[in-house]
């Protein structure tokens, strides 16, 4: 017994596993991998995080560059509509003018006006993503205050359906019931009875 003792407390004693060890040589811990593999998707979304966390969006610190870029990727439409604007206006004050403008635009090769189209679609797709995007986003937090809101809604009306009545104006004989005063209409009254005899003798 003492020799079995001896080899067990070698293999599995002062809180070792000879075996697990052996078996590690030449398998992985699959816990401990896991453990490593939560570890690296976490640095990864973190990374992801901290790279997306600077959006024009309006979520996380934005640079100066990062400002001065949103405001310059804001001009091409409102300068588009702008020039076709003035195109049409000048199309009405200086015929002539707008005329020989528009032979040069006929001398453009038509693969460069498919270069500008697809130019203008990524951009603008983009653009429009990424608006698309941060306005999801805004939704999402949005709704994630529902909840907070219908309950708070719900204390509004439970506090409206529990809380007092207007009061009641009561009567003289409801107040007197009330306080347990009684009110014998039948006592006598000798100062009412002589008034009374009074009005009849000077009828």
């Amino acid at each position: 017994m003492g020799l079995i003792a001896d080899v067990l407390r070698g293999l599995f004693g002062r809180e070792r596993n000879v075996v697990a060890e052996t078996l590690e040589v030449f398998r992985e811990n699959a816990e401990a991998g896991a453990i490593r593999d939560q570890a690296s998707r976490a640095d990864a979304l973190a990374q992801f995080a901290a790279e997306f966390s600077r959006s024009q969006a309006g979520y996380g610190p934005v640079s100066r560059f990062d400002r001065w870029m949103d405001g310059v990727n804001r001009l091409p439409r409102p300068l588009l509509a702008l020039s076709t604007l003035a195109l049409l206006g000048s199309a009405m004050v200086d015929p002539l003018w707008f005329a020989a403008r528009m032979q040069g635009l006929a001398l453009v090769p038509e693969p460069l006006w498919w270069l500008l189209g697809v130019i203008v679609s990524f951009y603008f797709g983009a653009r429009q993503q990424l608006k698309s995007h941060g306005f999801q986003r805004e939704i999402a937090a949005s709704l994630a205050q529902a909840p907070t809101v219908a309950a708070n809604v719900s204390r509004i009306n439970d506090l409206r359906a529990s809380g007092p009545d207007a009061p009641v104006m009561a009567t003289p004989s409801e107040g007197d019931h009330e306080q347990d005063v009684i009110i014998d209409n039948k006592k006598e009254n000798p100062a009412l009875e002589e008034w009374l005899e009074l009005s009849r003798a000077g009828k």
